[in-house]
């Protein structure tokens, strides 16, 4: 749980929170796939077994998942519903290579818009998550070890509106390395983020390539993760759309929730 100690509205919701994601989550599914495979096994699931995801995250924090010429091939826009959310991470040292993913017309990220941009910063140069080959001057530490994730959207979500579909303002835009985080491929705290803001149940996160030995790919509940290194192999799609079919594809509207969420100034 997130600690917001003094502030007991905030521990309540994010409380409720938790409690209501986990009560309607799917079984953890891993689906563990070499890189060279992950575009022929996504192709299937978008035009044989007519999956489809609301939330698609792709990357981890490691330097080599920014992959352009496999990134821009993936059927991101047959998979992902509207309205949907795509969170895609990268370095400080890569984001002009997302700016020119995001940027290309000729993909799937025609069809996408980018909406707000989430940070994650290591805590110090003994982290597992501090870029290892990067030679950074001392002055510019902070703003070089960042990890940047843009959110886009495709469809139309308005948040005054839309509060079925998303829950602003519940986390920060900023995360910070902390004792719990722990040394996986992708720090629980950014999966809340997301699991915080999106309503769906159907989340699909995509690691294209491996994390090495010191940052496992661990499987949660709730996720589908495809990885050359997610520890669990257990997808199937027709399982899968009876997880989604038992709990249903939207976490139903929870006034206290609603009430205790911070709201954005008119």
């Amino acid at each position: 749980m997130e600690q917001v100690e003094g502030y007991p509205k905030l521990q309540r919701l994010y409380k409720l929170k938790e409690q209501q994601v986990g009560r309607y989550a799917t079984r953890p599914y891993g689906c563990r796939v070499k890189t060279e495979n992950i575009l022929k096994t996504l192709n299937s699931w978008a035009y044989n077994d007519d999956l489809k995801f609301d939330v698609i995250m792709i990357g981890a924090l490691t330097e080599n998942q920014l992959i352009y010429p496999l990134l821009s091939k993936l059927p991101i826009d047959k998979l992902c519903c509207k309205p949907g959310f795509l969170f895609i991470w990268t370095s400080t040292q890569k984001i002009s290579e997302l700016s020119t993913l995001m940027n290309d017309t000729t993909t799937w990220a025609k069809k996408f818009r980018r909406s707000e941009e989430l940070v994650f910063i290591p805590i110090d140069k003994n982290s597992a998550y501090y870029p290892k080959d990067s030679n950074i001057p001392e002055n510019q530490l902070l703003e070089e070890v960042q990890w940047h994730c843009w959110m886009c959207i495709t469809g139309t979500v308005r948040r005054s509106t839309d509060k079925e579909l998303i829950h602003c303002n519940i986390n920060t835009d900023l995360s910070i390395e902390n004792p719990s985080t722990g040394n996986s491929a992708v720090p629980p705290q950014i999966y809340k983020v997301v699991e915080n803001f999106s309503s769906s149940t159907r989340r699909l996160h995509i690691i294209p390539n491996p994390t090495g030995l010191k940052k496992s790919v661990n499987v949660r509940p709730g996720w589908v993760i495809v990885s050359p290194d997610v520890i669990l192999d257990n997808f199937e799609s027709e399982k899968y759309k009876r997880d989604i079919e038992e709990i249903g594809s939207k976490i139903p509207f929870n006034e206290e929730i609603e009430q205790l969420r911070p709201k954005t100034p008119a």
